[in-house]
């Protein structure tokens, strides 16, 4: 509660005052990002991201932007200091990331659509935070940047949705610092579906959505538990990728 508590109140100063960029630190942005940073994550079209090896059944992942610089201190301005403003920018460019991977699945409209020749939605799968993490922010960040990437397609006349049906069956070690190998075995059979996850997503292509990719272990377990859940997934979409490990 003290994290909820001490997110909103850095929300409301940011709203009633002008803040730095979260990405370069230029002062007095009216949004939290200044001109050059939001063209660093909506001026660059998304890329089709490579993962470990040791996933050779991970679906296509597109990313905005590697880990570096202005989308790192963005992504942890978002994350870890509850610069909530920048889910909608941050949501804008990872729907940019969907479109790709959605445009993939050329037979959506055929093997998936209604009777009136209507497309489905496409389903945003969030990627779920611990929650001994997200009580510690206040709040989940992928599941925010998920429903603004959602709203973001909807204002472009594309359907989707966000379905949080993931959810931690076991507690993981940090994955930071881990090879491949290790990752892997910490978030092997981690993540389960919810109940009656297979009926609420009736058979529409869902696309997993996270913040970073380092190697694709947890991409990985989360395309496991969709798929153990009898869940349809097309692909992943992130908004960077750690290079070198």
């Amino acid at each position: 509660m003290r994290g909820l508590w001490q997110t909103l109140l850095r929300e409301l100063a940011g709203l009633l005052l002008p803040v730095d960029c979260a990405g370069c630190g230029a002062p007095r942005t009216r949004d939290g990002l200044c001109v050059g940073c939001a063209r660093a994550l909506l001026g660059t079209a998304p890329w089709r991201a490579g993962a470990s090896s040791l996933f050779p059944g991970l679906p296509p992942v597109y990313a905005v932007g590697t880990y570096g610089d202005e989308i790192r201190a963005v992504l942890l301005a978002h994350k870890e200091r509850g610069a909530l403003r920048l889910a909608a920018p941050l949501g804008s460019a990872l729907a940019r990331a969907v479109r790709r991977v959605d445009s993939l699945d050329g037979g959506r409209g055929a093997e998936g659509g209604a009777p009136d020749g209507r497309i489905p939605p496409v389903t945003l799968v969030p990627v779920p935070s611990a929650r001994r993490s997200t009580a510690r922010r206040g709040h989940d960040p992928v599941r925010r940047l998920a429903v603004a990437a959602a709203r973001a397609l909807r204002a472009e006349g594309f359907p989707a949705r966000v379905l949080p049906v993931l959810r931690q069956r076991r507690a993981v070690a940090d994955q930071a610092g881990l090879s491949a190998t290790r990752r892997a075995r910490n978030i092997g059979g981690a993540l389960e579906a919810l109940p009656g996850s297979g009926r609420a997503l009736g058979g529409a292509p869902v696309v997993l959505v996270d913040d970073l990719m380092t190697t694709g272990a947890t991409l990985g377990e989360a395309v496991r538990a969709v798929r153990a859940g009898s869940g349809r997934v097309t692909g992943a979409a992130v908004l960077a990728v750690r290079t070198g490990g």
